[in-house]
């Protein structure tokens, strides 16, 4: 009984000094498979060109790893910090190729028709163009005349203004957004025609006083003209009507 009883001893002995060895050995490998890990990780500092590094870099958080870091500074707006393996580095440079890529040019042709109840004259230009014989069918304005046209051309999501007009009276502004493939793009434009009234002045600035003529959003293909609105001019007999077209610039 008593030689039982040492060897029992002797063998909870012996598996209380090894089982602390072995955990001291786990921790220890894991440690270093930790540290190998993090040797393994890949750095990069990525310089953008045309995007903001905080507007990508929400984006790119799919392709990081636990261990993956995505950094961005607010005093470097064109600078991302990447590390992660080198696998998702990969992945997260390719994705970066496809975000940061010049924004679309787009070359807007604008023109400002005045549009008459009781004057029948039409401008020589405007008799065969294929909008105006549209709108005699479809407005009760008898005669148009072209009050001014203008170029503007901006970059994608960007919002752009010229003043045009006989007297340059008239505030236009939009901001195109281009969508759809590079076969079939789509502008979606967000438009607004403003007129500026002027009502003598004040302390030698002038009084002037803003009034939304035309404010709408429509989609626009590439190459395509249409009209955004028609507006009446103080309750008259005449009206203004807004034609623009949009051509992406390559």
């Amino acid at each position: 009984m008593k030689k039982t009883l040492i060897a029992l001893l002797a063998l909870a002995f012996g598996l209380a000094v090894v089982m602390p060895a072995v955990a001291e050995d786990s921790a220890a490998g894991a440690g270093q498979d930790q540290r190998a890990e993090q040797k393994n990780l890949r750095k990069e500092i990525v310089k953008l060109k045309y995007v903001r590094a905080q507007d990508i870099q929400s984006f790119l958080y799919t392709y990081i790893s636990r261990d993956g870091r995505i950094m961005a500074n607010d005093n470097m707006p064109s600078v991302l910090t990447v590390s992660d393996t080198p696998e998702n580095v990969e992945k997260i440079l390719a994705a970066i190729r496809e975000l940061d890529v010049k924004p679309a040019d787009v070359l807007f042709t604008v023109q400002l028709v005045l549009g008459s109840e009781t004057d029948s004259a039409t401008d020589p230009n405007l008799q065969n163009d294929p909008i105006v014989k549209e709108l005699r069918s479809l407005l009760r304005f008898k005669g148009y005349t072209l009050l001014d046209a203008t170029l503007l051309r901006t970059v994608n999501r960007v919002w752009s203004s010229v003043k045009f007009g006989p007297l340059a009276e008239f505030d236009f502004t939009l901001r195109p957004d281009v969508a759809g493939d590079a076969k079939t793009p789509v502008i979606k434009t967000e438009v607004r025609l403003r007129r500026i009234e002027q009502h003598g002045f004040s302390a030698d600035k002038p009084i002037t006083n803003v009034v939304t003529l035309i404010e709408s959003t429509l989609n626009i293909k590439s190459g395509d003209r249409t009209v955004v609105g028609v507006s009446k001019l103080d309750g008259g007999d005449k009206g203004l009507i807004l034609i623009i077209s949009a051509k992406i610039v390559e």
